[in-house]
């Protein structure tokens, strides 16, 4: 581990120990300001003969060893903290010291042009790289001249931190009347042994004096922004307090080519400044002081706060946003970016906001709009037109009521140009008067739109009067003699109905009339619209059977007297079926649908007297049976 001891110092006064005792009034600029310089290499240049004892190496120090470098990344990793320079600029070099086992002063430097009878801030930035354990470092620094000690300051134990942290130490102290240089010393107060490493950073020397702070009369901001070309002056002035000087001086100071520079004859605690006209920049003030004839020396005077004049180039502001809208609709309007807005408008319109916006603009709200906008303290204006044209009274004519296959004027008004939707039955969707000829019931709506390009809607029913449905129902039988009742049915608007032929039916206009022909029939249902004068007609087809009488005897004699087996009304089933068997089981006769009477023969032979039996299917589920005598 990497060790420092310093050696012994003779203190004539006692040592003051504590974190950054700084001067608590105001400072002067730097008189000097050691942060070991910058580069682009890893190391810089060793330091001066006998600024330190130590020895300079380019590497990673060992006992005894400095180095000059940009960061410690790759020093002790595993101990120490890697980091860079107190500022944070990677190019920026510190101080890497590694204590000697020996005791010793690591650091010493003399100071010239301090003036005499001055108090001076001196400070330091330093961290103890030890990581985790070892012994901290306790740094004592000496201010003397020839004649002795000025003052002494020790941070105490710097600890070990959580973090790589840079803090500041320092104190301040005042040069005897005599003047003269003075000398810095810093040395170790810790034993050697394990630890006891440092970086070290940004050694500075200020004048140190009562605290001045200055301001401008008409604001509470160190900053005021004005505008070019325009004419300005800004009244500055400063207050000390705390302690003074015996007699002191004051000299106003401006910042001119990368350098202060003092403004003749603005020697009292406060100055006026005039741009006239203003120049675009950025101008920076402030006020030195010392005691009596030390105000003509930098390496004096403390200096107040800066203000700042910056004079800005006027930006001509933009408008964005719709100029022509409609009635109903939002003006929205955006100015370009800047610190304050200013709007106003017709009808005593006024805003202070970046987007000025009217909900439900009217016509009245027609007009120019003019803003200001305040950029850094330059104001400058635009204006826009805006044209809020009226609103569109949208018609589309009265609801009507048509025939299926009739055609009618649709009525639009409001506008110059017209679309109607949808376009199905239209004879031209954007005429103000199409031709309609929808088949069902519709609803079309149309846009109206103005010269200025407004626009709205409107619609128009039209009901459509369809034909009326119809159903006389299924087809029916019945048997002579029976009723049956017609299951008729309609649909429609404003519609009667009736049967045709009334023949037979119980009540010809109503949908379900009881009917009892004694014939095969066709009835015809009629519905009628009476408003369109539609008629729709269905048929339903009535088959009437006639009722069978069969004879249980019959005389097959050729006397022209019942002959025949002659079955009444038979020959009304086409479709049936009959049979006869004798009492043995065996088939005699068979018909189908008995268009010609059983003679009571087998292939021109006749049949014996006797009882015959027989079947008859008349195809509607229904079968007769019996038996049938034949006699000679």
């Amino acid at each position: 581990m990497m060790r420092f001891i310093a050696g012994a110092f003779l203190f004539l006064f006692s040592i003051s120990v504590g974190y950054a005792q700084v001067c608590t009034g105001s400072l002067g600029d730097a008189i000097i300001n050691v942060d070991f310089g910058s580069g682009s290499n890893l190391t810089g240049p060793p330091l001066t003969a006998g600024t330190t004892t130590y020895t300079y190496t380019t590497g990673t120090p060992n006992d005894g060893q400095y180095t000059i470098a940009r960061s410690t990344n790759g020093m002790y990793t595993s101990s120490w903290w890697q980091t860079t320079d107190h500022t944070g600029n990677t190019n920026g070099y510190m101080m890497v010291v590694n204590a000697s086992i020996a005791a010793d002063n690591f650091y010493t430097q003399t100071i010239s042009g301090l003036c005499p009878g001055t108090t001076y801030e001196f400070a330091a930035w330093m961290m103890n790289l030890i990581k985790t354990s070892g012994i901290n470092p306790n740094i004592t620094f000496t201010i003397s001249n020839s004649s002795g000690i000025i003052k002494t300051f020790s941070t105490g134990s710097i600890p070990i931190s959580s973090a790589a942290t840079w803090k500041q130490y320092g104190t301040f102290f005042t040069t005897p009347l005599t003047g003269g240089p003075i000398t810095l010393t810093m040395s170790n107060n810790a034993p050697g042994g394990n630890g006891n490493d440092i970086v070290l950073d940004d050694i500075t020397f200020k004048p140190c004096g009562p605290n001045v702070i200055s301001s401008f009369s008409s604001t509470s901001s160190a900053n005021i922004n004005a505008c070019a070309g325009s004419n300005a002056s800004y009244t500055m002035s400063a207050s000390i307090s705390g302690s003074s000087y015996a007699v002191p001086m004051y000299q106003w100071q401006a910042y001119k080519n990368g350098a202060w520079t003092d403004i003749v004859g603005a020697i009292s605690t406060t100055y006026q400044a005039n741009f006239i006209p203003a120049v675009a920049g950025t101008y920076q003030y402030r006020l030195a002081t010392a005691d009596g004839g030390n105000i003509a020396s930098t390496t004096c005077r403390v200096v107040s706060n800066v203000l700042t004049v910056s004079i800005n180039i006027p930006v001509t502001p933009t408008i964005s946003g719709t100029a022509i809208i409609c009635e109903g609709e939002t003006i929205s309007l955006t100015a370009s970016s800047g610190d304050s807005y200013s709007w106003t408008g017709p009808g005593g319109y006024t805003s202070n906001t970046q987007n000025l916006v009217i909900d439900n603009a009217t016509p009245i709200n027609s007009g120019t709009y003019n803003l200001t906008v305040n950029t850094l303290g330059c104001y400058t204006n635009a204006s826009m037109d805006v044209t809020v044209n009226p609103k569109v009274i949208a018609s589309a004519g009265s609801n009507i009521t048509i025939c299926k296959g009739s055609s009618t004027v649709l009525h639009a008004t409001g506008g110059s140009n017209y679309q109607w939707s949808p376009v199905t039955g239209l004879s031209d969707p954007t005429s103000a008067n199409p031709v309609a000829t929808p088949q069902d019931t519709t609803q079309y709506t149309v846009k109206v739109t103005s010269a200025a390009n407004c626009s709205a809607t409107a619609t128009v029913n039209i009901n459509v009067v369809q034909m009326p449905v119809v159903n006389a129902g299924v087809d029916r039988k019945m048997t002579d003699g029976q009723s049956i009742t017609l299951a008729g049915s309609a649909k429609g608007d404003n519609i009667s109905y009736y049967w045709t032929p009334s023949l037979y039916l119980s009540d010809p206009n109503i949908l379900n009339p009881v009917a009892k022909p004694s014939a095969d029939i066709t009835y015809t249902l009629h519905a009628l619209n009476n408003s369109c004068n539609f008629e729709v007609t269905d048929d339903v087809f009535i088959r009437v059977y006639k009722k069978v009488v069969i004879p249980n005897t019959f005389t097959p004699n050729d006397d022209g007297v019942n002959d025949t087996w002659a079955i009444t009304a038979l020959e009304t089933y086409p479709e049936s079926l009959t049979q006869v068997y004798n009492r043995n089981g065996q088939l005699v006769f068979k018909s189908q649908g008995y268009d010609k009477a059983w003679d009571g023969k087998y292939r021109g032979s006749p049949f014996s007297e006797g009882t015959y039996y027989y079947t008859i299917q008349l195809k509607q589920g229904t079968v007769l049976s019996g038996s049938v005598s034949i006699i000679r």
